[in-house]
Formats: C-alpha cells, sequence, structure tokens
C-alpha cells in the first residue's frame, strides 16, 4: 500500500506533494477525510508509538495548554483522533516504512526510496 495522510491547506504539505510522484499513491485528506482509529492504529504500528504522530506546531497545543501537561500514550491518540490538527503531516506510507511530518531527514528518505524502489 503506498498512502499519503495530508492537509490540503498546508504549503508545506503542498510543496512535498509536488516534489513526488503521486500517480501509484491513495491520497487523504485528513481535514475532510477524518483518520480513522483502524488508520491510527496502522501508523502507530509502523511508527512505533502515537507521541511520534504528534504535531506539537499546532494552534491548538498552545492554545489548550499542552506543553505544560504530561501527555501519555492513550493522550496523544485520542488528541489525534479527535483533531486532524494534532497529526504530523504530511504522513507517507510506502508498504512498511512510514514517513512522518517534513524535516529534510526524512524527505531525503522517503525520495530515495521512491527513487530506488521503481
Amino acid at each position: 500500500m503506498k498512502k499519503i495522510y495530508y492537509l490540503k491547506t498546508c504549503d508545506t504539505c503542498k510543496r512535498i506533494l509536488n516534489s513526488i510522484p503521486l500517480d501509484q499513491f491513495l491520497l487523504q485528506e485528513i481535514k475532510t477525510e477524518s483518520i480513522t482509529f483502524e488508520q491510527l492504529e496502522e501508523m502507530k504500528e509502523l511508527a512505533g508509538n502515537y507521541e511520534s504522530l504528534f504535531n506539537r506546531r499546532a494552534k491548538k497545543y498552545k492554545a489548550m495548554d499542552l506543553k505544560n501537561q504530561t501527555l501519555t500514550e492513550q493522550d496523544y491518540k485520542q488528541l489525534i483522533l479527535d483533531a486532524y490538527t494534532f497529526l504530523k503531516r504530511p504522513v507517507i506510507i510506502i508498504e512498511n516504512q512510514i514517513y512522518i511530518g517534513n524535516s529534510k531527514k526524512n524527505l531525503d528518505l522517503l525520495i530515495n526510496n521512491i527513487i530506488f524502489k521503481q
């Protein structure tokens, strides 16, 4: 499976999507099509934990004063399910590999995987 979870209003997501061939990917815009429990579980299995999927840059993170709280894995899970803004994006799944967020290192790994697996 090749799938991308993204936000269409996010300029960073747009830039990343424009840099890779999308013809083999299923795209899911997370604001209009919410992430399901099963999808989040699949992401967690590949990522190792919910925390690595969690977006601490979301405005809601500051508004809810979450930085001053001790969050558990269950908290991360529930927050992501409750509000799309808490999913670090984009999340790109290629078979059994997951690429989370937009760090340069992560994007380099993604591009290398796409180029060398074709």
